[in-house]
Formats: C-alpha cells, sequence, structure tokens
C-alpha cells in the first residue's frame, strides 16, 4: 500500500485557503455589524470557494454520490445543485463556530439518552477518550467548556493549518477558556504520555479517526465505507488501548433550531489486555465506520470531509466535473 502522505492528493498535501487576515475580517464583521451581513459575505465565500476549488467540489460529488447509492440505491438528481447546498453547509458550520468561540453558542439539544451519559461521563472524574469524525460541528461540543468548568477537552489535530485557524480565532475572539490543542504528525508513545497525564486528571481527549495519517509510518486499514475501501486510522484506537479509559463518541449536528449533540458510550479499555489490544482494535474500528455511516446518513451535508477519500476512484480522475462520478 502506497504511504498516506506520499499522494499529492492527500488531505495534509492540500493547502487550506484562509489566512489570518480573513479570520480576523471574518470576526470583525460578525461582532460588529451582526449575523446578516455575516451570512451576506458567507454567500459570497462559498459561491468563490465552489466556484474556484474544482478538487474539493469534486470530492463533495464523488461523497454524495456515494451516499445516495447507500442510502436511497440511486445517483442525485441534480449533484451540482445538491454539492452547492454542501459548500453552503460547511459555511453555515463556520458561522456558527465563530459565534461559539465567542461566547454565543447557538442552543444545544441532547438526544434520548445523551446528556445522561455525558453528565455521568464527567462527573465520573476518570475523563476518557472521545471519537469525533468530520461530520457536523465539534466546535461547538468543545465550547462546552466555557459553560462546564469541569469538563475540559483537549484536541488532537493532524494539521498545522488547523490548529493555526483556531488559534487566530481564539485570539480574534478574546475566548477566555479555549480547548488545549496538541499538534502531532502522528501518536508516539511520548504521546500517550502527555495524554495520560490529561485523562489522569479528568480531562478528555478529542480525536478524529477519519483521517489517515499524515507520516508513512502512521498505520491505516482498508474497511468499507458507503460500499467502497477507504483507509481509516489506526492511531486514535491504538491510543485508547494504550491510554486504559473509557471512550466515547460525540458528534453536534446542525438543525434548524439550534445543534443536536449526540454523545454515546463506544467502549472502556480499562481492563484490555495487552494480547487483546490488536483483536480490539480492528473490531473497534468496524463499529466506529458503523457509527460514521449512520452520522452520514442522517445528516448528508454535514459531512465536511472535501478532500479525495475513497480508494477505488478520485475526485480529480473524473473526466467532467458537472458529471457525477461512477458509483
Amino acid at each position: 500500500m502506497t504511504p498516506a502522505n506520499s499522494d499529492p492528493q492527500h488531505w495534509s498535501r492540500i493547502k487550506e485557503s484562509g489566512s489570518a487576515a480573513g479570520v480576523r475580517t471574518m470576526v470583525w464583521i460578525r461582532r460588529r455589524l451582526g449575523r446578516l451581513p455575516f451570512q451576506i459575505m458567507m454567500v459570497l465565500v462559498v459561491a468563490y470557494f465552489y466556484v474556484a476549488h474544482r478538487l474539493h467540489r469534486r470530492a463533495s460529488k464523488t461523497y454524495l454520490a456515494r451516499l445516495w447509492q447507500h442510502r436511497f440505491g440511486r445517483r442525485p438528481r441534480h449533484p451540482s445543485w445538491l454539492c452547492l447546498r454542501h459548500f453552503w453547509s460547511f459555511g453555515q458550520s463556520l458561522i456558527d463556530k465563530i459565534d461559539a468561540w465567542s461566547g454565543t453558542p447557538p442552543t444545544l439539544r441532547f438526544e434520548g439518552g445523551a446528556r445522561e451519559t455525558f453528565l455521568a461521563a464527567v462527573n465520573s472524574g476518570r475523563g476518557g477518550v472521545l471519537y469525533v469524525s468530520h461530520v457536523g460541528n465539534i466546535e461547538i461540543c468543545t465550547a462546552m467548556s466555557d459553560l462546564r468548568e469541569d469538563f475540559r477537552a483537549t484536541l488532537l489535530m493532524h494539521t498545522y493549518n488547523a490548529r493555526q485557524f483556531d488559534e487566530v480565532l481564539a485570539r480574534s475572539t478574546h475566548r477566555a477558556n479555549p480547548p488545549e490543542i496538541i499538534e502531532v504528525s502522528e501518536i508516539t508513545p511520548s504521546t500517550a504520555m502527555k495524554l495520560g497525564a490529561r485523562i489522569a486528571e479528568g480531562g478528555f481527549v478529542v480525536i478524529a479517526a477519519d483521517r489517515v495519517p499524515i507520516s508513512d509510518s502512521g498505520r491505516a486499514r482498508t474497511l468499507d465505507f458507503l460500499g467502497h475501501p477507504a483507509r481509516f486510522p489506526e492511531g486514535p484506537f491504538w491510543l485508547a488501548a494504550l491510554l486504559r479509559c473509557p471512550v466515547y463518541t460525540i458528534g453536534c449536528f446542525r438543525e434548524e433550531k439550534g445543534y443536536r449533540v449526540d454523545f454515546e458510550r463506544f467502549d472502556d479499555t480499562s481492563a484490555l489486555g495487552r494480547r487483546e489490544r490488536d483483536a480490539w482494535i480492528g473490531e473497534a474500528m468496524q463499529r466506529y465506520v458503523v457509527w460514521l455511516t449512520r452520522q452520514c446518513e442522517s445528516t448528508p451535508l454535514q459531512w465536511f470531509n472535501f478532500f479525495p477519500f475513497w480508494l477505488d476512484s478520485s475526485p480529480a480522475d473524473t473526466s467532467r466535473d458537472d458529471e457525477t462520478p461512477t458509483t
């Protein structure tokens, strides 16, 4: 298997757009002029990125085509319009992210037993690993640390650009209690020790498990996702196995009147033996993909992963941009 980061279309090699000045401008418009002018500006920004960023547009169409084929047994009838809505959904998530970091997060609604599970996890004092994905707006969840001092989140990120964006956003919004961000290229024993200390203090380590590592040495497995082979990282699952702690999944999904929080108990590796780790990792990764699929099905326009994802075809190989990729 070709190492992940040798691919020129690997997500870590695609330069993220935007600048510190752009982020500060967005924050200034939102705070000084209000939400409506900010939304008008965002319409122009989204339109520009939709037209100018061909690779991201094709990646979106590939994802939507495969989700629709998986869920409905057919392709989208209007792929370009659906793709544009997908881009706009991402723009809306940026508006909400700036609001949350400015101290005015949208209304949060816990579904089912999610609130009880969340409170039990926080009140236990044991901390744990929180698996997230690029579905929804996880920044809204981490903003809960502003509301509950006993909910302390450490974000494990694999991209310097994303960390830069969050740091500029924190400075621009003057957020008093931003989450700790640890930048890593891969999960190493020293990383695990540092994160283990956070969990021992009752904190939570937040890590996305739906992007392959940057490092050549980062291990990944091929799993079926929406009917096609895709690579998923082993690192987040090795981390949970090494830390021997409670493991949860958390998602935050935009709805008409706010955000729905999905917080579930995933597992507990406290009693996991060394010889059981590999088998547990394989089984846990399969369960994570099932969870990810369920999130995509429930909120199809909120998987914000605008990069080539599957192994059997690449959006950049599509001959015509106005066609839905073959499924």
